[in-house]
């Protein structure tokens, strides 16, 4: 099973919002239906942004569980010939099957628009609010400069929300003017109530046509009064801009030839001095020497135990494990890669097992199977969980450091 991750934009003018609804079409709909027909299986999306009907997107966030071995990189570009065109998968990447969009620590971008001129433009009509009373934006500015920051914004909640909190926290609360006669709102936040972005747009719309002061704003806030505040604005003027996610580090690395590559999702579990290093794809006789290097430097970095699972492809079934390595002291830090000896036993080919050109006997995996992908060749000799490893010339046994190696077959 792999969770896939899709960024997506659409326009909301057609559809009653993203969530499933029995009495109009809508986002999470439309997705489902086109990635169950590309995948031939049944697929539920899951989004991290239920936008209302009418709400536009330009970077809303869903997952997916599928058993598909299509490169996640490619769903996008095949799913998009399924979808109608006011609807787009920008991007699609394989995450961990624990990833969950609305669990993650993130910070959301919406904008509202708003159309302020004496006449309205038509091809602006579908994406931005029509006011032709005039707005002083410096007043609007002020008013917003309230907002910023860490507050209970009850008042600009809609009566029938579910949030058993409602204090949210506001990284940006920005009014700008264009030459375009757009007045353009933009909110960043941890997270937004129910029509919170719509109802802060218009109260400001109202501060800027001066029915009350820029100081009333936090009049408004303080009180937690749904009522003081402004109407709620129409839905075709907000848009999703973007979801921003906490980053695990993860690092890419190339080599000279260009039809391999590793991706590397490295996970530190700091209280437990355990780092976790997943091998998302490489071939086959560069794994051994990945590994090692990896593990190695997981070590240097503070590690106290190293575990390293294996992609799809490998000789071992998924969870079962391999083998415990010893090492014969820890590296240390002014030790470069190059001189760090493979954690992975060298041996020689198996009689008939023929090795490949230009590949040296350090780059032959001492697990690789005869052939492979295909049946389950089992490692020669016993495999037992403290098989120390021969002491290389000038080194000396000590206690040392275990890792454990996990990895898994095509089926």
């Amino acid at each position: 099973m792999r969770r896939i991750k899709l960024i997506v934009a659409y326009d909301g003018t057609g559809y009653r919002g993203w969530q499933l609804q029995a009495n109009g079409v809508t986002i999470e709909e439309m997705l489902n239906k086109a990635l169950s027909e590309l995948l031939k299986e049944p697929v539920c999306v899951l989004g991290a942004s239920r936008t209302d009907s009418g709400v536009h997107a330009l970077g809303n966030v869903a997952v997916f569980d599928t058993e598909t071995r299509i490169p996640a990189e490619k769903i996008c570009l095949a799913v998009n010939q399924r979808l109608p065109e006011d609807i787009r998968v920008l991007q699609s990447e394989e995450v961990p099957l624990g990833w969950h969009p609305r669990k993650q620590n993130c910070i959301k971008t919406y904008e509202y628009q708003i159309l302020n001129c004496r006449i309205e433009i038509p091809t602006r009509r579908l994406y931005a609010f029509f006011c032709y009373y005039p707005l002083d934006v410096e007043k609007m500015k002020l008013g917003a400069s309230y907002l910023a920051g860490e507050h209970d914004f009850a008042s600009f909640c809609s009566s029938g929300h579910q949030a058993e909190e409602t204090v949210r926290t506001l990284y940006e609360v920005s009014v700008e003017e264009g030459e375009d006669h757009l007045i353009r709102i933009r909110l960043r936040g941890s997270g937004f109530l129910y029509n919170m972005v719509r109802i802060i747009a218009g109260t400001l719309m109202q501060v800027g046509m001066g029915m009350y002061p820029p100081e009333h704003v936090k009049e408004i806030l303080e009180a937690r009064d749904r009522k003081l505040a402004g109407q709620t604005a129409p839905a075709r003027g907000l848009t999703l801009m973007g979801i921003e996610y906490e980053k695990e580090p993860q690092r890419e690395i190339r080599g000279e030839n260009d039809h391999w590559s590793y991706v590397l999702d490295q996970r530190r579990l700091k209280s437990q001095g355990v780092s976790i290093l997943t091998i998302l794809f490489c071939e086959a006789e560069e794994l051994s020497r990945l590994t090692g290097r990896m593990v190695h430097q997981a070590y240097r970095n503070g590690a106290k135990k190293v575990y390293v699972q294996f992609p799809e492809g490998t000789a071992v079934r998924a969870g079962e494990q391999f083998g415990h390595y010893r090492m014969e002291k820890e590296p240390e830090s002014d030790q470069s890669l190059e001189e760090v000896p493979d954690l992975v036993p060298e041996r020689e080919p198996r009689e008939g097992q023929e090795r490949k050109t230009g590949q040296s006997l350090e780059e032959v995996p001492d697990w690789a199977p005869e052939s492979w992908p295909g049946k389950r060749q089992e490692p020669e000799g016993e495999l037992r969980p403290e098989a120390k490893r021969k002491p290389e010339s000038g080194q000396s046994s000590g206690d040392g450091l275990w890792f454990a190696v996990y990895n898994r077959i095509l089926a």
